[in-house]
């Protein structure tokens, strides 16, 4: 017997000040091709093509090979603790899959008019957090110290700003730079060849590190070759003619699904230095990249021959994070590939007046009733 199909979208979205807004955010409205409103994009988009298709398959009376469930978490715009990862925890027989279909991350992407890419997330970057602090007895700041806590702060955090972590490529991020080099420049797409062959190996030639140097100048690259760890938040001091008695910074990192946890909080605390305290403030939960599945790679390959023609299927490691990134690691591998068609940056999801397309919303519920039918086949 064939493990269920778990097919996902969250019902939450995050917060809208409707002041800022020029109609209210809650109420959904459809203007020029677009439908508008908070979530529209970020994931009602999602849960609109799942229970579109839900209902179609009930009135159909489709009998899949294999159970389909559909499952609407909550609290995924934060820490998921009342939503997946409660799941998970407490009734995951419920939603226990072979593997998981999510509408939320991927996407089809538009240039000039027609579609340019169809990307399928397979993989996620780790949030972890920590906390960098500097305590000191103070003083009058008439009478400066040489250990001063912002200095020595400032100091760390020079330190980590010219510090790089090592490149670590997975079967995702290799295959997103072979299948995306042909929509790139010829100069770019030459150095995205050379570090996918390059560094399938531990001893990357000269010339794939010195394409890695040129592509790592830009920050979407360097964030998908490697861990990254950057300063967000300082503070420190008490008062304007005091020597600081304490300066904290907060950083955070974005871990490769491959990088070790222990190993990223040793390299930051060693960057540090001794006379810096380290702590996690948000703690990192792995997950590692899923697997290329051959079935649903070549169906995507025609389906999106059909309904986006001219956007070859790229894998790609998400930089930011989902629910998947909690399903994969409880051993339930992951897709997120909404099949919803836009503009680069167009849906400001998260922002004001978030939208999408009238028509991607339509292409989304017939790509997903193909994908979802050719992946349970009936009887």
């Amino acid at each position: 017997v064939k493990k269920p199909i778990l097919l996902a979208a969250h019902l939450d979205v995050v917060e809208a000040t409707k002041a800022d807004w020029t109609a209210d955010p809650f109420t959904l409205r459809l203007e020029n091709g677009f439908f508008l409103g908070r979530g529209a994009e970020d994931d009602k988009s999602g849960v609109t093509v799942l229970i579109t298709n839900l209902i179609r398959w009930k009135r159909e009376k489709w009998t899949p090979d294999r159970d389909v469930i559909a499952f609407f978490s909550a609290d995924e715009e934060s820490d998921a603790t009342k939503g997946v990862q409660w799941v998970l925890a407490h009734a995951r027989n419920l939603i226990d899959a072979e593997f998981c279909l999510n509408t939320d991350g991927g996407g089809v992407e538009l240039a000039n008019g027609k579609p340019r890419a169809f990307g399928v997330e397979a993989s996620e970057k780790v949030y972890v957090t920590f906390r960098l602090a500097v305590t000191n007895p103070g003083g009058h700041s008439s009478r400066p110290r040489p250990d001063n806590a912002i200095y020595q702060l400032a100091h760390a955090l020079a330190r980590l700003e010219s510090y790089t972590f090592p490149v670590k490529l997975n079967e995702v991020s290799r295959t997103q730079l072979e299948r995306s080099a042909a929509l790139q420049s010829p100069d770019t797409a030459a150095d995205m060849r050379l570090i996918a062959k390059g560094y399938a190996n531990s001893s990357p030639d000269a010339e794939a590190q010195a394409a890695m140097a040129r592509l790592s100048r830009e920050p979407s690259f360097n964030a998908l070759f490697r861990t990254t760890c950057v300063a967000t938040m300082l503070d420190g001091g008490h008062a304007e003619n005091a020597l600081p008695q304490r300066a904290r910074a907060t950083v955070n990192c974005r871990m490769l699904p491959n990088d070790s946890p222990a190993e990223v909080e040793q390299t930051i605390k060693r960057i540090a230095g001794d006379s810096v305290a380290v702590t996690v403030v948000y703690a990192p939960v792995p997950s590692e990249p899923s697997s290329l599945r051959a079935d649903l790679m070549s169906l995507l390959d025609q389906l999106s021959v059909r309904y986006f023609p001219g956007a070859p299927v790229i894998p790609a490691m998400a930089l930011g994070a989902s629910d998947g990134l909690y399903l994969r690691n409880a051993g339930i591998p992951t897709y997120s590939l909404s099949a919803i068609a836009e503009v680069d940056g167009e849906s400001n999801a998260h922002g004001l007046n978030e939208k999408v397309r009238e028509r991607s919303i339509y292409d989304a519920v017939a790509f997903w009733n193909d994908m979802v039918r050719g992946l349970a086949v009936t009887h």
